[in-house]
């Protein structure tokens, strides 16, 4: 089997001279909904680097930020910041994402904890099973561990 054999798909169908002419002037291919998804990755990943650039900054019941936070307020600040607008509660944001599973979850998506139907927490997911939150009144935004199965994960549109 020869190289040009072993193209992607997408590649054969954009056709072997212009696959060639493509690699030889080290061009990029337009995949329909791969820059939507690039671009939801960064904001995904702004959205995390600002809620971390929160660490220490202390809970307050209904704060969305600068400098005091609730759950949602947290969330809802960070994404602001990366260029997505959210609704003010968790329950409220988590019916604006695209609900993910937990093994399609990814740095950067959200964290809905929630008893029966009730979503009473949300967190921005960092990867390895942690969470960057704003966990409750006396504690301030921090690195923590995903502490329950009662999560549900949504990816910001």
């Amino acid at each position: 089997m020869t190289a040009l054999n072993r193209v992607p798909s997408l590649m054969a169908r954009a056709g072997t001279a212009s696959a060639l002419t493509l690699a030889a002037v080290g061009g990029s291919i337009v995949v329909p909904g791969a820059a939507s998804d690039a671009a939801a990755a960064s904001t995904a990943t702004k959205a995390l680097n600002v809620a971390a650039s929160k660490k220490g900054a202390p809970y307050q019941w209904g704060a969305t930020g600068p400098s005091r936070f609730d759950c949602s307020g947290l969330t809802l600040y960070s994404f602001k910041k990366a260029g997505k607008t959210l609704p003010r509660t968790a329950a409220q944001q988590y019916n604006k994402t695209s609900h993910i599973s937990a093994k399609n979850r990814k740095a950067g998506d959200l964290v809905f904890f929630h008893s029966g139907r009730s979503i009473y927490h949300v967190g921005i997911y960092a990867g390895n099973g942690k969470i960057w939150h704003a966990p409750k009144t006396g504690d301030v935004v921090r690195l923590q561990k995903i502490w329950t199965s009662s999560v549900w994960y949504g990816r910001v549109k």
